[in-house]
Parts: structure tokens; sequence; C-alpha cells
């Protein structure tokens, strides 16, 4: 699960990021307005992959570190995955100001794996990109890029990735799955950058219909303008669903099954953003037939509740706050217009 678990509480009173079929690459998004930089300097493709590893236990959780170079910043424009069948369940791509351990490129960064693993990253912890269920590769829209290096907060790239079944490794095979980074040299006109909301502990009940929410108000200066998003959950999710309320107004920013391939689709509405004062939300509804209860966790056994905001910006600063979470939370409790259709499609 990406993130750590806080947030800005709301409050009782609330005063207070067309694609085709999954292994093709995929270009969706218009381009922004006229182009102040061409991507036609050097271009790079950069592999970020585990260095053979292989994981012994089920629900194994493996980081690897990878030093970006130092002095002019680049940028990433692009991500492919680069995955074998039935290895990673899920990957995350982190940027790191200071990885979470300074003396091995590969350790162990499961969370629910014992008190002996280290963080993903120690400082400055921003998600760049996540894949899941055969995702096909993500190409951004013109002009805009994830700025690492140089005087940013991102000195290292920190892979993640999770290994639900290591039946496959029982022989001695290792694996090498990992993210193809198209990066430049070319300064973008946006940068790029991923909004987290999520649920971190809650319960699925056996034999019910579910649902786990999330909230935040935004409180940054940066105008957010958000361009995909991205959903996460196990075999239990049905839909998750994300909102901006803005003057008490619902705005749809993304619904989708988290059954579909796992990547990052066009937002409701192009045009919308993201400003201060605004309220986050997002919704994981589910569908638990088992004979047990299901909790949130970061097992394959567990179920997770994500909700990805990809955005652009012409701010040069990055987040303060990136991320919402919430612990066993329901809009119940401080929302009175609820979406109606917030849990089906």
């Amino acid at each position: 699960m990406a993130g750590a678990r806080y947030g800005w509480w709301l409050g009782l009173a609330l005063i207070v990021t067309v694609w085709g079929a999954p292994g093709r690459s995929q270009k969706w998004l218009e381009d922004l307005d006229a182009p102040m930089y061409r991507r036609d300097r050097h271009q790079d493709v950069v592999d970020v992959r585990m260095p053979g590893v292989r994981p012994e236990k089920r629900d194994s959780y493996f980081c690897y570190k990878f030093k970006v170079p130092q002095g002019e910043p680049s940028y990433i424009v692009g991500f492919e995955p680069k995955t074998v069948e039935h290895a990673a369940h899920h990957m995350l791509l982190f940027g790191c100001k200071v990885p979470g351990n300074a003396d091995q490129d590969v350790w162990n960064c499961g969370e629910m794996s014992g008190s002996t693993i280290h963080p993903t990253c120690r400082d400055g912890v921003q998600v760049l990109y996540a894949w899941a269920h055969n995702a096909p590769s993500l190409q951004l829209p013109k002009d805009v890029g994830f700025e690492i290096g140089g005087n940013t907060d991102i000195k290292y790239l920190v892979l993640q990735v999770h290994y639900n079944d290591v039946s496959k490794f029982k022989g001695g095979a290792t694996d090498n799955s990992g993210v193809g980074l198209q990066v430049t040299d070319v300064p973008q006109k946006y940068l790029a950058g991923v909004y987290i909301l999520g649920n971190g502990e809650g319960t699925i009940p056996a034999h019910s219909s579910a649902a786990l929410d999330t909230a935040c108000m935004y409180q940054e200066d940066t105008v957010l303008h958000p361009f995909g998003f991205r959903t996460h959950a196990h075999k239990l999710g049905t839909v998750i669903s994300g909102y901006r309320i803005r003057d008490g107004q619902w705005e749809e920013i993304g619904k989708k099954s988290p059954q579909q391939p796992q990547m990052f689709y066009p937002v409701s509405n192009k045009g919308m953003t993201i400003k201060r004062g605004d309220i986050l939300a997002a919704r994981c509804s589910y569908k638990n037939n088992l004979d047990h209860d299901v909790r949130i966790g970061a097992t394959g056994a567990d179920e997770m509740c994500n909700f990805y905001i990809m955005y652009y910006t012409t701010s040069r600063q990055p987040l303060t706050q990136n991320d919402c979470w919430r612990e066993d939370f329901h809009w119940e409790k401080v929302f009175s217009n609820i979406p109606k259709d917030a849990g089906s499609l």
C-alpha cells in the first residue's frame, strides 16, 4: 500500500492523475495548449528493474533503489511496464530524497512482513507510477513530465514490487520486473504529479456488499489539473470512484472497476481543476461472497482501497501533502449529498 497513512481530518462539521487492449502502448490524452518546448532533443530509455530477485515468502514486497544522475534535471515523459506473467502482483515507482535503505540496493519493504523491514523512502516520498492487472504503457501528454534529479527532491527512484504468489520461484527462477522510463533532458512546460486517496483500515463483512471511503481538504496554493486516474483494489473490489467537492457540489474525477487493467484512464472532465479549499473524496465498493470477513491490508488475501490522481501543474514546487488516508471512514459521517451512483458503473 503506497504512502503514509496521514492527511488532514475534515472534522464532523467540515470547517474545515481511449487506451487499447493490454500490452499496447497507449497515448489517449489530447495535447495540451501550444507547446513552449519540443521533445526532439536527447531522449533515453532507462530501465529500472529488479536485479534478479528470488522472493521466497508469499506476499513479499521488495524495493530496489536507482540513483538519479545529478546536475541538470531530467524529465520522465513515459512509462513501459516490464513484467513476466505470474511474477509481479503490482508495482509502484517512487521518487525519494532519501531511500529507505542506505546500505543495500535491494531490501524487504513490505508493510506487514516484520519489524526488520525498511521503508521505501526515508524522506521526500512521491509516487510517480503504479502498475497492476496487465496495464499497458503510459505516455504523458505533450509538454508534461515528472522532473527528477538536479535540484529537485527526487535524488533516487525506488521500485517496489509486490510478489503475491512465489510458486514460480521455487525452482530457482528469478525476477527482473520493472519499468522502462522514457527520459528527456528537455525542460517540460508542465510538471506532473500523483495525488493518492486511500482507506488504510476497514472490514468487508462476509456475504455482504460494503463501501469504504476517504476524504480530505486540499490545502495547497498550487492549482492541480487532473488528466488521469487509476484505481486499485483486490478481488472483491467492484467500483472505485473519486470526486472533487467545491461549494458543496460533487464533480466526478473518475470511476472504474478495479478488475479492469489498473492503468491511468482519462478523467471524466478534462477541464477540471483542484484548488485550495476543495475536498477530494473517494469511495471503494466491494462484494464479499466469502464465508469470512476480509480486512484492508497489504497481503493478497486482504483488500485495498486506492484512488490515484495524475495531474499537471505550472508550479515548479512539489506538494507538501500528496496523499489522503482515512481509517474505517464513511462519507455518511460528514456528507449529506452523496452521489447515488458512487458505487455503481
